[in-house]
């Protein structure tokens, strides 16, 4: 389910600044500079290896998460499913983010395109980012036929500027060709800014008095008691590891708690979820992970989330979605540690297992309160944790269908430590907002929620019903 990564922290930025590049004289608009590679070479691969070296031939810094790189493709006969990998980077892999897009209309040579990212790092002037070695290739791994493609260069087997893959920055081409007579790019249409909340906002400052307050559903949220997944087989979801703790000063918050014995019938998990009726606009929580639980022995594999999600109603069901902060403190998935995931899904199938999602991760602790916050607009998912941009998604991972919002707390099958002793966990949740169409910056996120709490409002919900 979850990806690999490199190296992360400090090092790309330093990277950034070290490896230099000779360039003559650029206008300012052309101050980006894209060279371009290929390590497969022929006319059909079993993967498109498009390598990168992103120049800046400016005189100032450019922060590189404004910085989009496209190579456009013919799609196969048949509407195929591409699949992004990123093999090595200079700056980190767990740097980058790759998402599909389509032209409308399409031209002999391209219909699609590959759209990299990066989620941070600056690149200086005079500095480049070193190689991206990125791939992709087909869902189902049929070979791909690349001699059609516009940004398919077969002789470039050492690095040279190319000009049929286009560099954007802020949104504006700055450098490159895109496919003559090719339209656009073709997601859902951008959410049409409004005064605040003028399309809907929920707001909840979860005042509650406990799992059996009447409030809870009145506001459309339920507290989860039903058996299933994820987590252990056999585990139960019981009301009652759902409270309402006071922090200080009179302010409460949701907290989710899960413990285990080492046994499927002594494992309770918990969830607490909102209706299906949001799908574009801003969601943002502020959460507390912990990294430890609050008796027994420490390990077991937990997931601390904030999620949004639409119902899986078959295997690959095209309506299926969901965007997901997910914090592992003890690892799991093959990870050894505290890692901390985000991930936008467009399907998956239980059996035998397929995932048709692009995730970004980095490994560190995120013990003690963030804000969290989730842009869902043009096509694009943007991530945020304490007012960074940590990932941005799009292409085939953009919802389509009504979501319902969750928070739950649970154990990841099989990473239960070896331990008959008991062990709880909990994640506490001090506030939700959603505001509906509208992308709301981080900041202005927490100013309106301070603005609630300073006219003493607990809960505001205008989003209609779906």
């Amino acid at each position: 389910m979850r990806g690999k990564l490199l190296l992360g922290g400090l090092l790309p930025v330093l990277l950034l600044a070290l490896v230099g590049v000779t360039a003559g004289p650029a206008a300012a608009q052309q101050s980006l500079r894209l060279q371009y590679k290929t390590s497969a070479t022929g006319a059909t691969a079993d993967q498109v290896e498009p390598w990168f070296n992103l120049a800046n031939d400016g005189t100032s810094a450019v922060p590189l998460n404004g910085v989009k790189i496209r190579y456009y493709f013919k799609a196969d006969a048949g509407s195929p499913q591409y699949r992004f990998a990123c093999s090595w980077a200079t700056i980190s892999c767990s740097t980058i983010t790759g998402a599909f897009g389509t032209l409308s209309p399409g031209t002999a040579t391209a219909d699609r395109y590959l759209e990299v990212g990066f989620t941070s790092g600056t690149l200086a002037p005079g500095a480049r980012t070193g190689d991206l070695q990125l791939r992709f290739h087909r869902a189902d791994w049929q070979r791909i036929t690349q001699s059609d493609d516009h940004s398919f260069g077969p002789a470039h087997t050492t690095y040279g500027d190319w000009t049929k893959v286009t560099v954007h920055h802020n949104g504006a081409l700055v450098w490159g060709t895109p496919p003559a007579g090719g339209g656009g790019p073709t997601p859902t249409p951008t959410p049409t800014p409004s005064n605040p909340g003028g399309a809907g906002v929920v707001f909840d400052d979860f005042a509650y008095t406990g799992a059996d307050d009447p409030a809870i559903t009145a506001h459309n949220w339920t507290v989860r008691t039903n058996s299933g997944g994820p987590g252990v087989p056999g585990a139960s979801w019981p009301k009652q590891n759902v409270s309402f703790p006071t922090l200080s000063g009179g302010n409460r918050a949701l907290q989710l708690k899960a413990g285990t014995d080492g046994t499927a019938a002594g494992t309770r998990q918990s969830e607490v979820l909102h209706q299906r009726k949001f799908l574009e606009g801003t969601y943002a929580a502020r959460v507390k992970f912990s990294d430890a639980p609050i008796s027994g022995p420490d390990g077991d594999h937990i997931v601390q989330t904030f999620f949004t999600i639409t119902p899986l109603a078959f295997d690959m069901d095209p309506a299926y979605s969901e965007q997901d902060f997910e914090y592992l403190p003890n690892g799991g998935w093959g990870e050894p540690a505290n890692i901390m995931y985000t991930t936008s899904w467009e399907t998956y199938r239980n059996e035998p297992w397929e995932a048709v999602n692009v995730h970004t991760e980095v490994r560190q602790s995120y013990a003690g309160w963030h804000d969290l916050v989730l842009q869902v607009s043009g096509g694009q998912i943007r991530y945020y944790i304490d007012g960074a941009l940590f990932a941005e998604h799009g292409g085939i991972y953009y919802p389509e269908t009504a979501q319902s919002v969750n928070f739950n707390l649970w154990f990841i099958n099989g990473g239960l430590v070896g331990s008959a002793t008991p062990r709880e966990y909990i994640q506490q949740v001090d506030w939700f907002y959603h505001s509906k169409n509208e992308v709301v910056a981080p900041a202005d996120v927490l100013n309106r929620v301070n603005g609630y709490r300073s006219a003493s409002t607990t809960w505001v919900d205008t989003v209609p019903g779906s």
